[in-house]
């Protein structure tokens, strides 16, 4: 794991996140999602340098898109925002399960 995903995890693993469940490396047809909410159909992504050349983030529309038409959320944050505090992208995290729950 990368330093941000470790710190990420370290925020869910164990339900530690507000109660929910997350796992981590989950296969999902062709692709591995980063951290995977099964409950919320959510999954997390962090992206590092090589996500900011042009055909990665091509390559990561065509995933996103075909994660989506499975019926997934993806949130995608930089691993500085990680490294730095993973606060903001928790409050993100919390904000999409609660607009699933009504």
């Amino acid at each position: 794991m990368t330093i941000a995903e470790t710190i990420l995890w370290r925020a869910l693993r164990g339900s530690r996140f507000r109660h929910i469940k997350f796992r981590r490396q989950v296969p999902i047809g062709p692709y591995v999602a980063d951290f995977l909410c099964v409950e919320y159909r959510l999954i997390v992504e962090l992206d590092g340098p090589p996500h900011d050349e042009a055909e990665q983030k091509s390559h990561d529309r065509k995933r996103d898109a075909y994660l989506r038409a499975m019926n997934y959320e993806v949130l995608r944050f930089p691993n500085d925002l990680i490294i730095g505090g993973c606060d903001l992208a928790l409050q993100q995290i919390q904000a999409t399960i609660m607009s699933k729950t009504g």
